[in-house]
């Protein structure tokens, strides 16, 4: 049985999440899993509940501790889950899980693997002045060292879930080959929109 943490974040194997943690129920959580070097569920919030699958995180530094007892942390996602049954005992969710990884053993095809870090690094060129994660390009499965840079948690959601980094690839392909044309647009904007003669207030104002 595994804590759970709910929140609006879908995190891989092997990426970084850096926490806010506030709550009293987290801040005992947390705290157990710095004690014992254990980890905890990270879920996707959906709606009024949670999804059934998720990513394990250990922390591997805790960046500051607050007056207040509040913690920032860097955390790593390890181990991806399936939920079996939940357990409410603590003030905090603990889950029965099912460890999971790719059953799908055939060698990535490389010109499939070479598409997407060319469409990655297209991406990151279009939004050249962010912070991404520089990802590890030598992960064997580099999908979701690419993928943690995107906002769409369905998305994400979908991709945790496949067992095979040839599948998750293509799905990843198609998705950046829609994406990356809509980000171009919306920087072209952002780069026009402050001296079209439109920024101040609206007349009658």
């Amino acid at each position: 049985m595994i804590p759970l943490f709910p929140l609006e974040v879908v995190v891989f194997p092997r990426t970084p999440l850096p926490l806010h943690i506030f709550e009293d129920r987290y801040k005992e959580m947390v705290g157990a899993a710095i004690r014992e070097n254990s980890e905890f569920g990270m879920v996707l919030v959906k709606g009024e509940g949670i999804v059934n699958a998720g990513c394990t995180v250990t922390v591997e530094k805790v960046l500051h501790v607050h007056p207040d007892g509040r913690l920032d942390i860097m955390t790593r996602g390890q181990r991806r889950f399936e939920i079996q049954s939940l357990d409410e005992e603590k003030a905090y969710l603990r889950a029965t899980v099912d460890f999971f990884d790719d059953d799908d053993f055939a060698p990535v095809p490389a010109d499939l693997r070479q598409e997407a870090i060319g469409q990655f690094r297209s991406l990151r060129n279009i939004a050249s002045g962010s912070d991404a994660v520089e990802p590890n390009l030598d992960d064997p499965q580099v999908s979701f060292q690419l993928a943690q840079v995107l906002p769409d948690l369905d998305f994400l959601n979908s991709l945790l879930r496949h067992r095979s980094e040839t599948e998750r690839l293509r799905q990843l392909n198609k998705y950046l080959t829609e994406f990356i044309p809509r980000q171009r647009t919306i920087e072209r904007i952002k780069t026009v929109a402050p001296t079209n003669g439109f920024g101040g207030k609206p007349a009658g104002l």
